[in-house]
């Protein structure tokens, strides 16, 4: 409110002082007055900054009162309105006019001015959509689908369960062992199957606990299709609790094959020269245990995984576990 009194102030003094100078022209010169029609004297300057003719013609310029000629505006030396107070404009050139001064008080002799249009900001990355991990992949729900043709079920991969990392894939695996050899790298839960000139196929694995792991060099002795399975004595007297899933099978007390057996749907016996290391490479019915150091020193799969190595691993292919400096 007290910028309007202001605003309203300014013009009443305005208008005052503008009306008090034309009065004293008055004074001065009869024709300056308003209405006067008579002739005008000869001679001058007159107010209005040049002599006038009678009739009202203007002789001559420039004009250079602020860039401004009464009746319109002159850009870049060139008068647009081409009308003058009494008569027509016969001379220039004129002086450019200013850039138009902003009003005092836009509020009162113009719109408000509007709001500037706020930036569109794209979401925080933490809001964009996340990209699709490749465990979700066509490719991988392919290769851990549910399995037909089989003596019992074998159902597709939660691969939710499962760190991305161990799934399987093609690798850049530089080794000197020979195509159609297996290595195991218990520290970091990988298998390898060479394929020669620098590749392998690197699968996930669970392996032994603390104090049940081991390295060295083994074959595969024997290969079976839904193993029975013979827990050794020494687990038996740790976890009673087995002699109650166990009956007596042909090569003594044991459990048969199927989808509870731990061995899952194939397993691979690993043998050194002439004896039995009790060691197996095995499927599982825990993908969850996959990247885990939990069994009681076998070499777990997923199902999925061990039926593929199972069908490129021969029986007396060599199998080397490496010791926890990777040897």
């Amino acid at each position: 409110m007290l910028h309007r009194v202001l605003a309203i102030c300014v013009i009443v003094i305005s208008a005052s002082i503008g009306s008090g100078a034309s009065a004293q022209d008055c004074d001065r010169y009869a024709f300056a007055c308003q209405g006067y029609s008579g002739p005008r004297p000869p001679g001058g300057p007159y107010p209005g900054g040049g002599p006038y003719q009678q009739g009202g013609q203007y002789q001559g310029g420039p004009y250079q009162q602020g860039g401004q000629y009464q009746g319109g505006q002159y850009q870049g030396g060139q008068y647009q309105s081409g009308a003058y107070q009494g008569g027509q404009y016969q001379a220039g050139p004129y002086q450019a006019a200013p850039p138009p001064r902003p009003p005092v008080f836009p509020f009162l002799f113009g719109p408000r001015p509007q709001p500037e249009p706020r930036e569109q900001l794209a979401p925080p990355p933490s809001e964009a959509a996340p990209a699709p991990e490749p465990r979700f992949s066509g490719q991988y729900a392919s290769l851990y689908g549910a399995v037909d043709g089989e003596p019992f079920p074998i159902p597709a991969v939660p691969l939710s369960d499962v760190d991305p990392v161990y799934l399987r894939q093609a690798v850049y695996y530089p080794t000197g062992e020979q195509p159609g050899t297996i290595i195991i790298d218990p520290q970091n839960h990988f298998l390898y199957f060479v394929q020669g000139n620098g590749r392998a196929v690197r699968y996930g694995v669970g392996v032994g606990r603390q104090g049940f792991g081991w390295s060295g060099v083994a074959s595969i002795h024997d290969k079976q299709e839904w193993p029975d399975w013979y827990p050794p004595k020494e687990m038996i007297a740790r976890q009673p609790d087995l002699r109650r899933q166990m009956s007596d099978l042909q090569g003594g007390l044991g459990m048969p094959g199927g989808p509870r057996n731990p061995l899952g749907a194939r397993a691979m016996y690993l043998w050194q020269g002439n004896k039995d290391t009790l060691y197996r490479i095995h499927g599982t019915v825990e993908p969850w245990t996959i990247g885990r150091s939990v069994s009681s020193g076998c070499i777990r799969m997923i199902n999925q995984d061990v039926m593929d190595l199972y069908k490129r691993a021969s029986v007396g292919a060599r199998v080397v576990v490496l010791g926890s400096a990777g040897r």
